[in-house]
């Protein structure tokens, strides 16, 4: 088409891999690069964001619309982001207006106006007390709410008060005329303190590491700090993101899991007397839009998040800071497939900042990189002041007696603990009561009606639960296979380890840190306060209790299946193993008082198990390296994982056969050094009611693949089978299920 007018090309969170043209709106200024647009698209108006200019398009004249409304008159995304935003599209070979979507808070990809304000909370007035109550006989809904806000403290915002009724909004309003309860709004960044505490004197190793660190602010630097556990690491990172505050530039931390929140921010707090904005999905809307916007606008020299908080704008970036970089919780595993960690790199590169990933078990990945000279590491070998790492004993169960998961030696342990008024750590990796409920007659197993899984028995509750697609039934009474009553769980949970230590132990204090313990709002930093506070012996938890907490009175930690997942049929089984064991290994001893930690395998030979047991990271990355090399795998090669699924059984695998074809027909046509495998059923293979399917394609040439990569999905996409299916692109999967 020939030259016309000038043309903007919006993008839209469409699942289409391509922008869209439209013209000005009339009578209005051009939007700039990174600015919201409200656009038709088919029958609906979409909020897109501009991403180029043109003269000319390949739209007719008839068929390009008009904008409808331009929303921002300053980009909301500069363009260093949306550089980083498109190389991301490019790279994990999804959409660029969805990438973009997933990268905006949630509020501003609606359309909301970019007005710094805090959320809104509700408390009731001083003067309002047990008469107005009374007064609420006949407005049962009003009476329940002005009781709740009678008993809160700090008043409750509308997350809260919708979790007591889907109805709050008219039943607060009513209140609120009556003068019984206000509304006021909330700061949405932390607190600044006046009184910061005095850092500690670092150790030698600290010191060298913040010092090589930041010589290298105001360039990029990748630096692995690999410290073993309680050697100091958030030490590290607080005399960096000190320097960087000087300099009036901001900072940008990100954390794995929201449980580690609360301690960081807490740690920051009490050295840093600057605002600092908390991005993380248990937010409301208005908290996330409010941080992200003061992080953008330099209001909020201090940024800590989760995932998604990588791509929080800043004014003024000084450094990144990635802790616990090897966590999986950094990939995202449902649509927009980037990893965090990696996309970090990517964003410090560009900026021309330093970033710090730091581990006591860093990802192969990481310790190839640092091999090969691309990172920078960073050693911290012991642990801080005069703690030390703490004694490690393998039970070799093949010989000991078991009375509900736990050895003769783990419970003499644990009551050497409790007489001596310390803290325990019991690690099982498993929620619920127990993971099967299993008939003694038949041998029939409790199934998930929609995935290939048996279902967990949550006994306090009376449930049987999928862990894999949340289906929930009362628990049953006969059998389904023989209708026998004789019905028993087998295995152990973390619920029924905590029945079994309270029969043994009734004047022990038991906490549990499970996803079921921690749903409530706020429930997780409660316990956590408790632990740190002396108010419990011993603790009981996932993997939510093994990462960066900090128990100083926690001399004990028993792990009591090490064995689960050390043959996983994923290739990365055995790192997740030592990973996380050695995490929650590290717990013990963080004080002054010597810990030690009791593993109970069926395996005590595994060359894992063996590497925990000598705090021996070394022999373990090289055992592992060595392994992976042999069998081509990552970090020695890039993979790709092409998904599919449907509530068909056959549709999966017949498109992913179609999809193998096609790749065979371009690697004859243009030959890479790819490999592409056959296409299999998951080994999950039936989940939430759908049937999935995988194709591997791998390569040692990352450049290779992705080459390969976009001359093969335009094939797919036109195929008549991809109609028939779900799927999806995973560059770089963690997870091969």
């Amino acid at each position: 088409m020939p030259p016309t007018h000038t043309i903007i090309q919006v993008a839209v969170p469409v699942p289409l891999r391509q922008h869209f043209d439209y013209k000005p709106p009339a009578n209005l200024a051009l939007p700039g690069l990174g600015c919201r647009v409200r656009v038709p698209f088919g029958r609906r108006q979409l909020v897109g964001v501009v991403v180029g200019v043109s003269n000319s398009t390949a739209v007719g004249p008839d068929r390009l619309k008009s904008i409808i409304e331009v929303i921002d008159t300053l980009p909301v995304l500069n363009d260093t982001m949306l550089g980083l935003l498109r190389w991301a599209s490019g790279y994990y070979q999804f959409p660029l207006g969805e990438v973009i979507q997933a990268a905006l808070p949630v509020a501003l990809r609606r359309g909301a106006g970019t007005k710094v304000s805090g959320p809104l909370i509700w408390s009731s007035n001083p003067e309002i007390g047990l008469n107005e109550l009374e007064a609420l006989g006949r407005a049962p809904l009003q009476r329940k709410i002005l009781q709740a806000l009678l008993h809160s403290d700090k008043g409750l915002d509308s997350a809260e008060l919708k979790s007591i009724s889907s109805g709050w909004r008219s039943a607060t309003a009513a209140l609120e005329r009556k003068g019984w309860v206000s509304s006021t709004e909330q700061a949405c960044l932390q607190k600044v303190t006046t009184a910061p505490d005095t850092p500690p004197a670092p150790s030698e190793h600290q010191r060298q590491a913040s010092t090589t660190i930041t010589e290298r602010l105001g360039q990029y630097g990748c630096f692995l700090l690999h410290g073993v556990t309680g050697s100091g690491k958030t030490e590290v990172y607080l005399r960096v993101i000190s320097e960087v505050l000087q300099r009036g530039q901001q900072a940008l931390v990100l954390v794995p899991e929201i449980g580690l929140t609360p301690q960081l921010v807490d740690r920051f707090r009490r050295r840093f007397a600057v605002p600092i904005a908390v991005l993380h999905s248990g937010l409301s809307d208005q908290e996330r839009l409010c941080a992200w916007l003061m992080a953008a606008a330099g209001d909020a020299p201090l940024v800590l998040g989760t995932r998604s908080a990588v791509f929080t704008p800043l004014a003024r970036p000084g450094v990144i800071i990635v802790d616990e970089e090897h966590d999986g919780s950094f990939k995202q595993q449902e649509g927009f497939r980037y990893h965090a960690r990696d996309l970090a790199v990517v964003r410090a590169h560009r900026e021309q900042i330093p970033i710090v990933l730091g581990s006591a078990t860093p990802s192969l990945e990481s310790l190839h990189n640092s091999q090969r000279q691309r990172f920078q590491l960073l050693p911290l070998p012991q642990r801080a002041g005069n703690a030390q790492l703490p004694q490690v004993h393998l039970l070799d169960l093949r010989g000991l007696p078991m009375e509900e998961g736990i050895s003769h030696p783990l419970k003499k342990a644990l009551a050497g603990c409790l007489e001596r008024g310390e803290q325990s750590l019991l690690f099982l990796n498993r929620r619920g009561f127990a993971p099967v409920l299993m008939c003694y007659d038949c041998g029939w197993l409790a199934p998930c009606g929609r995935c290939d899984a048996k279902l967990t028995l949550h006994k306090a509750r009376g449930r049987l639960r999928c862990h894999h697609c949340g289906s929930d039934t009362p628990l049953i009474s006969h059998c389904g296979g023989c209708a026998s009553k004789n019905l028993h769980p087998i295995g152990e949970g973390t619920q029924r380890l905590e029945d079994a230590l309270a029969a043994r132990f009734p004047h022990a204090r038991i906490l549990r840190v499970d996803r079921d313990s921690t749903s409530g709002k706020g429930s997780l930093e409660e316990i956590l306060r408790r632990i740190h506070n002396g108010e419990a012996d011993i603790l009981i938890g996932t993997q939510m209790l093994s990462k960066g907490h900090d128990f100083p009175n926690v001399t004990l930690v028993g792990v009591i299946n090490a064995d689960q997942g050390l043959y996983g049929l994923d290739f990365r089984a055995g790192e997740h193993l030592f990973q996380r064991i050695m995490q929650v290994a590290g717990r013990a001893g963080r004080g002054d008082k010597p810990g030690q930690v009791l593993i109970q395998t069926y395996h005590p030979d595994s060359p894992y198990l063996q590497a925990l047991k000598n705090h021996d990271y070394a022999a373990f990355a090289q055992f592992a390296l060595h392994e992976r090399q042999q069998t081509e795998l990552a970090p020695y090669s890039h993979l790709v994982l092409l998904r599919a699924e449907s509530p068909r059984s056959h549709a999966p695998l017949n498109f992913l056969h179609a999809a193998q074809q096609c790749a065979g027909k371009l690697l004859d046509q243009t030959p890479l050094p790819v490999q592409v495998m056959t296409a299999v059923a998951s080994p999950m293979e039936r989940r939430a009611g759908r049937y999935r399917a995988q194709l591997l394609i791998q390569s040692s040439h990352r450049s290779a693949l992705q080459q390969f990569l976009n001359e093969l999905l335009p094939d797919l996409e036109k195929l008549h089978l991809s109609r028939s299916v779900r799927w999806s692109v995973d560059v770089d999967p963690m997870d091969m299920f």
